[in-house]
């Protein structure tokens, strides 16, 4: 160590006991400091007292409370609930049931199923899925007897013969009498058997009934990545008596509801991809069903309510059966159970359902046995639709080239009757000359138009299709709901509402694709363009704008299959324009101005009957 590091080392030395020397509190400063300390250990100890004087409050009001319970006597309860009294007091228990698929808690509070797990699926969040969960469900017969209205969801059933997959539970109304709920699973099945025996209850109900209320309601969780789009798909359903199949609209806002006073096979709650039936083995008399919208819910999404029919025979001994359905909305797994529960899912109406039925979820199913990637099955799906639809599309082509290469004669025409008053003379001309030429207006839209319905169809089915539940692919975590490669926490006002909290890359890259396929496809028609100047903004810019917004929120499966649509379209047009030469199609359309135009059988008809009723032709001058 040299002399000018022992120089610093000393200066930095004394620097610092100087600094020590002149901050060294005063003896006033000390005492001050643990006056103060002093007082703050007081004041935290006179806290812990008082919290420990609230809890001793709060025990002795939940002493005063369980006394009081417990004071209630048998009198009391018999003024309650008349021959039902041994079963208005109790405490809560649990009953598990069991099978491969499905995980059900039954309480013996009003017997009712209190929660159900679907053991192989999670929520998005990768949490336990259960369709519902806790003392918020209801379920239970509601009827009078001895002049008091009796709810069985708030009394307390007694358990019996349990075992895995079943128990019975009795809600006793004196002796030898009472109602019995049996549950019963059954092995690697989403189905439960549940049966209402009524015994000995007709001693304790009026004669003159004839059907009892079934009150059934829950709240629906969020169990899917996108809220928005989820509760689009979270709704009742009902099936007729031996008819068809109906859901009330999901997307209203204000509460919905709807009286049936017809029989009823069976009603669902529904939610996007998995659902709760309560199905009867012969007919439910009839039901009142709604639903409200939890929009301020963070865990719900809709609250469901019923209140259903279900026949009563007054005899020493009834039963009621009935069935329940827990399990996903998928469509071969629905159909399987014969009972039309397929019909739930919204595959579209008329032909967009027929055409998603019969040839779309077979193909899919059918690349589902050997293809494990989702992505790839949508993409081999595309191209097999867009080979199929190959020969409207290059008719589509052939007709639109055909108005191109006669756009110059388009033109003479117009130059004849430049006037608007003219309008109607130019429009007959100008049909004149493709009638001559033999070129039909419509015929490029007509095969775009027989394509439509399969676009539609995909839309109904890539939101709803339980197959891309949770499946990845690329950036997208969940090909069943939106894919996002930007968000943020706040919201936009004006935007946020209709386009999210996110940016979906599989609809950026459908607008592109649109994009460029309609600018080379509108391109192809330019007397239309001129005819309609706005029609080409329209199509060309403002609608992939349109579908950027709308299809944010939507299913990256869906955003996905358009991108590879309209990217195979524009291969296609590609390809098409290559071979086809247009001086050739204006050569044979100049050839068939020579030929004779042959007069349709319609037209052949009109003029035999106008003949017969004395009419004549007008003579050629």
């Amino acid at each position: 160590m040299d002399r000018n590091s022992i120089i610093g080392i000393i200066i930095i030395a004394g620097i610092l006991i100087l600094w020590t020397t002149l901050n060294k509190p005063s003896e006033e400063e000390i005492e001050a400091a643990k006056y103060k300390r002093d007082s703050l250990e007081l004041v935290h100890q006179q806290q812990i007292i008082e919290q420990e004087k609230v809890q001793a409050t709060q025990i002795q009001n939940t002493q005063i409370e369980v006394a009081t319970e417990a004071s209630v006597d048998e009198s009391q309860l018999k003024s309650m609930y008349g021959s039902f009294a041994t079963a208005g007091a109790g405490t809560q228990e649990y009953i598990t049931l069991e099978n491969e698929l499905l995980k059900i808690k039954v309480s013996n509070k009003g017997g009712r199923i209190y929660s159900v797990e679907l053991k192989e699926y999670k929520t998005y969040s990768q949490e336990s899925l259960k369709l519902f969960d806790g003392d918020s469900t209801v379920f239970g017969l509601n009827f009078f007897s001895e002049n008091r209205s009796i709810i069985t969801n708030d009394l307390f059933f007694v358990p019996s013969e349990v075992s895995k997959n079943s128990v019975k539970m009795r809600l006793f109304a004196g002796d030898n009498r009472y109602i019995e709920y049996v549950y019963t699973l059954n092995p690697e099945s989403y189905m439960v058997d549940f049966d209402i025996n009524f015994v000995g209850i007709n001693e304790v109900i009026a004669s003159n009934i004839n059907v009892i209320d079934l009150k059934w309601a829950l709240y629906s969780p969020q169990q899917e990545k996108g809220a928005k789009n989820e509760s689009m798909y979270t709704t009742l359903g009902y099936k007729y008596y031996q008819d068809e199949v109906k859901t009330l609209t999901s997307r209203s806002k204000d509460e919905n509801r709807e009286e049936l006073n017809t029989k009823l096979r069976w009603i669902s709650f529904q939610q996007q991809f998995f659902s709760s039936i309560l199905v009867a083995d012969n007919y439910f008399s009839n039901a009142i069903i709604e639903f409200n919208n939890l929009e301020n819910s963070s865990k719900h999404l809709k609250y469901f309510k019923s209140t259903i029919g279900i026949p009563f025979e007054y005899a020493p001994k009834s039963t009621v059966p009935l069935s329940f359905y827990f399990g996903p909305n998928h469509y071969t797994t629905l159909k399987k159970q014969n009972l039309g529960f397929e019909q739930i899912i919204p595959l579209g109406w008329g032909i967009f359902g027929w055409i998603n039925r019969f040839i779309i979820i077979p193909v899919f199913n059918f690349l589902d046995n050997f293809i494990t990637n989702y992505g790839l099955i949508i993409l081999i799906l595309t191209i097999m639709i867009k080979v199929a639809l190959f020969p409207l599309t290059y008719k589509s082509y052939l007709s639109t080239a055909k108005m191109r290469v006669l756009k110059p004669e388009i033109d003479e025409i117009s130059k004849k009757f430049p006037k608007k008053e003219d309008a109607m003379k130019k429009q007959q001309a100008t049909m004149a000359m493709y009638k001559k030429v033999g070129v039909s207006p419509m015929g490029g839209c007509i095969p775009m138009l027989i394509q439509m319905p399969i676009l539609f169809a995909m839309f109904k089915f890539f939101p709803t299709s339980f197959e891309l539940r949770q499946k990845a692919f690329l950036w997208a975590d969940d090909l069943s709901s939106y894919d996002s490669i930007l968000s943020w926490d706040f919201d936009i006002p004006l935007i946020s509402s209709f386009y999210g909290n996110h940016i979906s890359l599989f609809t950026i890259l459908m607008a592109v694709a649109l994009v460029f396929s309609s600018r080379l496809n509108t391109g192809q028609m330019n007397d239309t363009n001129q005819q309609m100047p706005g029609m080409k903004f329209m199509m060309t810019y403002m609608m992939p704008v349109m579908m950027l917004v709308f299809f944010n929120n939507y299913s990256a499966g869906l955003s996905y299959y358009y991108f590879l649509s309209n990217v195979i379209t524009l291969g296609q047009t590609v390809f098409i324009r290559r071979f086809v030469d247009d001086e050739a199609i204006l050569k044979k359309l100049h050839e068939n101005k020579k030929k004779v135009v042959k007069k349709s059988k319609w037209q052949e008809r009109l003029e035999a009957a106008a003949k017969q009723k004395g009419y004549k032709s007008p003579k050629k001058k």
